[in-house]
């Protein structure tokens, strides 16, 4: 006797058990990675990494080109500091950049990694075994031969050669041949991702340790040595790098050449240039090298990159002092355009033989002004065209303190424009004057313009990691190229003892074809396959071949799930998972 308990009315009975705090902790992390590394999150994040790179190519940023930003906050004064603000003028450093960056870099790698190992795997695997009914198949064909199944088969797989074949037998003497080709389509896709990660590694790891600085010298014999962050005008560090383990070489510029056309382009930048690397500089036995310093034709040394970015001119004045002492003024002005080189500068000039600071304070002198290669020859000085055909300057000769102990940093382009608006510096001359002209001051100093030499600017830059990334882009290029051109088909072949009623062979063969990734030009291959292995008997015509086309009989939705019941599927390298990876 078995009796039942029920429970009171009312009563519901337990409340249903509910995950830990931590399962459901664990049950996020697993979907947010699962998330995260799935290839339609990865191209989503491919995608937004180009969107945010964007401002980096259609803005002037701050890294090559500051002069630039601050000419386009001053010309746009409403959307400069909001674009400012956002970080536009310095895109590749900024923290959401880094953030897509990162990012696409962990997708990358949490997705490639299990399907590099699956697509290993699926390389070591046999063909799938053949499907049942092969005239199911897109592309099919079928017919008699006077050889056995053994003969058949052994002469297919001959044909096949270079394939990846697999022979099999079945009941009633039935062997049957599994044929792959166009593995390496999968193979490059993975080796383009694979790049593309390396690609991203190498430019963080030239980021972390690479560095990047600009000095102006003068192409007169001036030296500039790598010796440390001072000798730059300009130095941006990578992240690792604090500017005192720098490589050391020197480099001195005897000499620059500049060609233009006839409408002011330039048309060709060449230095000469002598170098000494870190082993000679260490050993301080004075040998030089010579080499030519071209534009887009770095000097290469000690894994540093010298560049040819441009060039300029500076101003040659010599004073001379009431009390008959010269001093030789020479000063690398900068290009206010461009196009014609019209340049503005500031050449700063001490009185010689003054012990007085404060009579010295007050007797310094600053030339400035605008200086043009080429003058129009009216009476405001303008540059008509880049070449120093005929040079004149616009100066303005100021006297007094110049501000340069005041511990404040300033512009070697311009005076501090304080002392000027303090009275401490004062206006004494103005005049246009052209090589071998002179001004004549108030108390008998006078100020000459000898002519103008060349100088170029330099930038060095190291990245540790700069093989490194080449190799990656060439294997980007190739995997690239075998994924697009490389197609994926496999090919069947049974062979059959034909039935006592069957005339004109030995052999039932059916073969069938099916391209894995796109059916467009495998009908051409799979026609010559089965020419080749079914020949049409003399005078039957095609009557006793197949057609290499799909069989008309079966609906197209039979034959799209082909690929999952008829065609076992095993676990081939390219299959996809509903993430798409």
């Amino acid at each position: 006797m078995t009796s039942t308990l029920q429970a009171p009315p009312g009563d519901a009975g337990p409340p249903p058990s509910r995950p830990g705090r931590a399962r459901q902790a664990l049950a996020l992390a697993r979907n947010t990675w699962r998330g995260l590394t799935s290839m339609r999150t990865a191209l989503i994040l491919l995608f937004l990494l180009a969107v945010a790179a964007l401002p980096g190519a259609l803005l002037p940023q701050r890294t090559p080109s500051p002069n630039a930003v601050a000419d386009y906050l001053v010309a746009n004064p409403t959307l400069g500091p909001f674009f400012d603000d956002l970080g536009l003028f310095d895109v590749f450093a900024t923290p959401w950049f880094a953030a897509i960056y990162l990012l696409l870099f962990v997708s990358l790698i949490g997705c490639l990694v299990p399907r590099s190992f699956e697509h290993v795997r699926g390389l070591r695997t046999e063909p799938v075994s053949t499907p049942r009914n092969l005239a199911r198949l897109p592309h099919h064909a079928q017919g008699t031969a006077d050889d056995d199944p053994d003969a058949v088969v052994d002469a297919a797989r001959r044909r096949l050669r270079g394939w990846k074949v697999a022979v099999r037998s079945e009941p009633g003497g039935v062997r049957t041949l599994s044929a792959e080709k166009g593995a390496l389509r999968e193979v490059g896709n993975l080796v383009f991702h694979l790049s593309l990660v390396a690609l991203l590694g190498g430019i963080a790891v030239g980021k972390l340790f690479g560095y990047e600085g600009q000095v102006i010298v003068m192409a007169d014999g001036s030296e500039f040595c790598n010796s440390g962050i001072y000798a730059y005008d300009s130095f941006r560090p990578g992240l690792q790098v604090d500017g005192t383990g720098l490589d050391p070489f020197c480099l001195t510029v005897d000499d620059f050449r500049a060609a233009f056309r006839p409408d002011g382009q330039p048309d060709s930048f060449d230095a000469t240039v002598r170098y000494q690397d870190t082993d000679a500089v260490e050993r301080g036995d004075g040998a030089w090298r010579q080499h030519d310093l071209a534009v887009n034709a770095p000097l290469r040394v000690d894994g540093e990159r010298v560049y040819l970015l441009g060039h300029g001119y500076a101003p040659r004045f010599t004073v001379t002092f009431p009390n008959g002492e010269q001093r030789v003024g020479l000063v690398q002005w900068r290009p206010v355009d461009q196009a014609t080189l019209l340049s503005e500068g500031a050449t700063k000039i001490d009185p010689p033989g003054v012990t007085d600071e404060s009579q010295r304070r007050r007797s310094q002198l600053a030339i400035t002004g605008l200086f043009a290669p080429t003058s129009s020859g009216g009476g405001l000085v303008t540059s008509v065209f880049p070449a120093p055909n005929d040079p004149e300057v616009a100066v303005d000769v100021l006297r007094g303190d110049l501000g340069l102990d005041s511990g404040r940093a300033q512009s070697i382009f311009e005076v501090d424009r304080g002392m000027v608006e303090q009275g401490r510096l004062v206006r004494v001359a103005r005049e246009n004057i052209k090589p071998g002209g002179e001004i004549a001051l108030d108390d008998g100093t006078r100020v000459r313009f000898d002519g103008v030499e060349n100088w170029v600017s330099l930038q060095v830059s190291h990245d540790p990691a700069q093989t490194a990334v080449l190799l990656a882009a060439i294997a980007l290029l190739g995997g690239l190229t075998l994924s697009l051109t490389v197609r994926r088909r496999r090919f069947w072949v049974r062979a059959s003892p034909a039935l006592p009623s069957t005339t004109g062979g030995r052999t039932l063969v059916v073969l069938g074809g099916l391209a894995r990734t796109d059916r467009a030009g495998y009908g051409e291959e799979f026609g010559r396959l089965a020419a080749d292995l079914v020949p049409p008997r003399a005078g039957t015509g095609d009557g006793e071949r197949g057609r290499a086309r799909p069989d008309p009989a079966v609906p197209e939705d039979e034959l799209d799930e082909l690929h999952d019941s008829d065609v076992p599927e095993g676990p081939a390298p390219d299959r996809k998972d509903d993430d798409g990876r």
